[in-house]
């Protein structure tokens, strides 16, 4: 079985929750795409922790884990990680964590790059991380990069960064005027923080087909959402990476397998992080009691979400784009605390209703259509099955089932592992 879990909206729906719960059921579990730049949030009986890097299964004892070809890994970043992991009692080896030698590493210019970009853009910049994602990505298609199979063969490992940081600095000294990228320090920085993963780096799709081979249940985790994608998310606010469901085995690598099934990860209400077209924004007092209730600031970087009400529109696009199977529906314990509860059913464009989701220009000026929805007012978080919900509760999961077009397979009523129900 080959599963992917994915992202319906904009990020940040709970897939990390979610992904933790599942992997006790498969026997591999692989990131594929994107980097640091994103937080996974779990919580179970070893403790709470925050993911950047790691895949989720990670916290499983049982799960071997990929870092996959399409990811571009922090060396840094991903050393301080594992650290904080291992002092929360978990265990990370080559046994359990492999890392593609075809993966590309985010170097610290990446990172420098991003910050003075989005400083240039002031008021108009795209609401980046200031991780070094967009740049890195860039070089990966200049074919400018380093990988982490450079790590492996030190010999070349300078001649290489010679000839990429003498081409780095036509922009970085040259363009934006700062000091140039050292080599001596940038090489430096790969040897101390690379030489940890030497044992982790192997063909992981060598790996991957022998496990498949043989039987094994693999997961493709995914990192933000369908509305991130570079190519079908709400360009240019989006990631620098494919988010979506089909590039998994890709991202992955094996691109010769294909997915079983899908499960989209969808929230019981809408939030998001960063720039761009939130059409269902909610703000004011409104807002600020939904983002409390919800914990919603970033896990990589402590922003406050924007929040708003489950949008139908956003959602149904994101279900077709991901070519969801199932749903997990998560946060939906959240939502306890009102008495009517705001749900974004259409937009309106020049005095005209909406009900697909559009994108581009007419996004930008897309006004929510907003109805409200009786809540239950109690809390739900003992709740293991569908009938133990309030009926106020049923309909609205029912509600939403209906309106995007996909079962929901899994509802979310707490942060813990087992605070859910399973719906079939």
């Amino acid at each position: 079985m080959l599963t992917a879990i994915v992202g319906i909206n904009w990020g940040d729906e709970g897939k990390g929750r979610m992904v933790d719960l599942f992997s006790q059921e498969y026997d591999v579990v692989c990131r594929y795409q994107g980097g640091n730049n994103a937080g996974h949030t779990v919580v179970n009986d070893k403790g709470k922790f925050i993911l950047n890097l790691l895949p989720s299964g990670i916290l499983n004892e049982n799960t071997v884990n990929v870092m996959g070809v399409g990811m571009v890994i922090d060396l840094q970043h991903l050393s301080e990680e594992t650290g904080r992991l291992r002092a929360g009692g978990i265990r990370i080896s080559p046994d359990n964590l492999k890392i593609s030698d075809k993966a590309t590493i985010c170097m610290p210019y990446h990172k420098l790059l991003d910050v003075l970009e989005e400083d240039r853009l002031a008021d108009k910049k795209f609401g980046s991380t200031r991780r070094g994602i967009a740049p890195v990505y860039a070089d990966k298609y200049y074919k400018k990069t380093l990988r982490m199979g450079d790590l492996l063969h030190p010999e070349t490992l300078r001649e290489k960064l010679e000839g990429i940081v003498e081409w780095k600095n036509l922009t970085v000294a040259n363009g934006y005027g700062h000091a140039p990228v050292d080599v001596d320090e940038t090489l430096a920085w790969l040897l101390k923080y690379g030489g940890e993963f030497k044992d982790y780096i192997c063909d992981v799709s060598e790996f991957l087909y022998q496990a498949e081979a043989e039987g094994k249940k693999i997961m493709f985790e995914a990192q933000l959402g369908a509305l991130r994608d570079i190519d079908y998310g709400i360009f240019p606010y989006t990631s620098s990476s494919s988010s979506i469901a089909a590039y998994a085995p890709i991202g992955a690598g094996v691109p010769g397998l294909k997915l079983t099934n899908t499960v989209g990860i969808i929230k019981a209400y809408s939030s998001c992080v960063g720039e761009g077209p939130f059409t269902c924004e909610l703000f004011g007092e409104d807002g600020d009691k939904l983002r409390e209730a919800g914990g919603e600031y970033g896990a990589a970087t402590g922003r406050p979400r924007r929040v708003g009400g489950f949008d139908v529109l956003a959602s149904g696009y994101g279900v077709r784009v991901q070519g969801a199977t199932s749903l997990a529906l998560t946060k939906l314990d959240v939502l306890s605390y009102l008495d009517k509860i705001p749900v974004c059913v259409g937009y309106r464009l020049n005095g005209e209703r909406l009900d697909r989701f559009p994108l581009g220009e007419n996004l930008k000026h897309a006004e929510p259509i907003y109805e409200s929805f009786d809540g239950w007012h109690c809390d739900i978080s003992g709740c293991r099955t569908f009938e133990d919900l309030p009926k106020e509760a049923r309909d609205y999961v029912r509600f939403i089932e209906e309106r995007v077009g996909c079962p929901i397979q899994y509802v979310s009523v707490g942060a813990e592992r087992e605070a859910y129900i399973k719906m079939f």
